[in-house]
């Protein structure tokens, strides 16, 4: 399997598995950045992760254009990805995601902070973004550059940015890095919430936080995470 080939097979199965555990239902969606061409990215069109086939991959401009399209209909908030690549030329891989434990600390200010090691790979350091600040009213989908550069700009140089009232926007740099933080930002924002009830809860340092990551984003890691959410999102049936 040459290397084109795999890396679309794992986006394939990349969207499964946010699917099978839980980051996404029928909303949100992942991408990557062409190995070939820096200023285009690979993606679904607009199909629920769980669904989705290699057939139904198309190559974007950072833009949100394609002429790959061929009467099917892309993701609305594609602009997200495309403006995270931009800004950020060691990403290659975005995740958008709507996972729902995330959204009670968009609303209420509440910081998410990695409360334990598995989770480090989130940072010490998550911003909220409200698209009410520079946009008004709105229906909350990131649907233009200048939204989705906005977006940019308070993600930064972090892996991972809450959006108020929506959901997240996720940067890794590869796939499986991506996916990894995708997952463990859902399981810590659970967690921490489940802490809450019991009382105040000690979290990582930033020092232990960078420790961890490191840890958890090393082969060691991402190898053994990533054979196992294969197996269980049935990625031997693709």
């Amino acid at each position: 399997m040459d290397g084109m080939t795999e890396l679309l097979r794992d986006l394939v199965i990349a969207n499964r598995i946010l699917a099978r555990e839980g980051v996404v239902d029928a909303f949100g969606h992942v991408s990557v950045r062409h190995p070939q061409k820096p200023d285009r990215y690979i993606m679904s069109h607009s199909r629920a992760p769980e669904l989705i086939t290699r057939d139904d991959l198309i190559e974007f401009t950072l833009e949100g254009e394609s002429d790959g399209l061929q009467g099917r209909t892309p993701y609305g908030e594609r602009m997200i990805h495309g403006a995270v690549f931009e800004r950020r030329p060691e990403v290659n891989a975005v995740i958008h995601n709507h996972a729902y434990e995330l959204i009670p600390f968009g609303v209420t200010g509440a910081p998410i902070r990695p409360i334990m090691h598995t989770c480090g790979v989130i940072g010490s350091d998550i911003p909220t973004w409200d698209i009410r600040t520079r946009f008004g009213c709105t229906d909350h989908l990131v649907v233009t550059m200048e939204q989705g550069r906005d977006l940019a700009e308070s993600l930064g140089e972090r892996r991972v940015a809450l959006m108020k009232r929506h959901g997240c926007v996720i940067a890794g740099r590869s796939l499986r890095e991506a996916v990894n933080i995708a997952v463990y930002l859902q399981v810590n924002a659970r967690i921490q919430l489940q802490a809450l009830q019991l009382g105040t809860p000690d979290f990582l340092t930033p020092e232990e936080t960078e420790k961890c990551s490191a840890r958890q984003m090393s082969p060691l890691g991402l190898d053994r995470a990533w054979e196992y959410w294969c197996v269980r999102a049935g990625a031997d049936k693709l």
